[in-house]
């Protein structure tokens, strides 16, 4: 009884599907809705439009900010 590697691969392929822009769609939308919310958490949440009372969320994406190039202070 041999247990050695073999050396022969199979000769099928197998061709990956399409995936149909109607799945897709969903998907894309709630990224763009997921960036423009993280967007305007980073740009905007300060200030008269805060969502959030405090500066947690400021103190917390401050460093994002000036990486972005928003002002903050």
């Amino acid at each position: 009884m041999s247990y050695g590697l073999s050396t022969s691969l199979p000769a099928s392929s197998v061709a990956p599907e399409a995936i149909p822009l109607r799945a897709l769609l969903p998907w894309a939308v709630f990224g763009l809705v997921l960036a423009v919310v993280l967007l305007y958490f980073v740009g905007a949440e300060q200030g008269a439009t805060s969502l959030v009372s405090g500066h947690a969320v400021h103190e917390f994406v401050h460093d994002g900010r000036h990486l972005l190039g928003f002002p903050c202070h």
